[in-house]
């Protein structure tokens, strides 16, 4: 296998983003399996730590046909795909339906794992998302979709492994993308991992308090 575990995959993604240390990068991961992964790449480049809180926005008879994406912030971005809103015929109350649904479930997830901490602002900013792998690549375009809305200097997309169509697709996305393991055939993400145990709510919130938001750091 390519990586031990998700913290052996983020010092290996971590070497792979050195030359991003003196730029003084914001790290933002998907939680939770993105967390271990992206906890090695701050540690690396001496970077605050955020999680990216995405939901896709499913059509209500097929949930897993993306009609848009929210994600969470100071200002929740919420994306819409007009098409598939076309062809699905879908009403503006719908779409509202679905949309403060999925605000809600973020909101939950914003309470367990952050709640009062700081947020940290990331426009302006060399922004590096990370994830511990990309299957189909939805939710990650959703992600970087509304990260993009909020301004960032640069967007980078780091993950260790990815089906090499996924990796294709999101490119256009972001300004840079680094992926350690791109295969032709691909599968599932934990193929890749000898240890892919899911990652408990305890170990984001123990990740992220290893990682204070500073006086200094750029919050929301």
């Amino acid at each position: 296998m390519p990586f031990h575990d998700r913290s052996d995959a983020g010092r290996k993604l971590a070497k792979a983003l050195a030359h991003y240390k003196d730029r003084h990068p914001v790290i933002l991961a998907l939680p939770r399996g993105g967390v271990p992964v992206a906890a090695e790449v701050a540690a690396a480049l001496d970077a605050p730590l955020d999680l990216v809180l995405v939901r896709k926005i499913g059509v209500p008879m097929q949930p897993e046909y993306a009609m848009g994406a929210v994600m969470d912030g100071a200002k929740p971005v919420i994306i819409r795909n007009e098409d598939i809103i076309r062809a699905a015929g879908i009403t503006a109350a719908e779409f509202d339906t679905v949309s403060q649904r999925e605000l809600a479930e973020i909101e939950r997830r914003r309470r367990l794992y952050i709640g009062k901490r700081p947020r940290i602002d990331p426009t302006g900013r060399v922004v590096i998302v990370i994830d511990d792998g990309i299957a189909t690549g939805a939710t990650m375009k959703a992600a970087l979709g509304a990260i993009r809305r909020i301004g960032p200097k640069e967007l980078v997309l780091a993950v260790p492994v990815a089906p090499a169509d996924a990796i294709d697709d999101l490119r256009g996305e972001v300004d840079n993308l680094i992926c350690l393991h791109a295969p032709a055939i691909f599968g599932a993400v934990g193929y890749f991992y000898d240890d892919f145990r899911q990652v408990s709510d305890e170990e984001v919130i123990a990740a992220l308090a290893k990682f204070p938001v500073s006086s200094g750091s750029h919050v929301a």
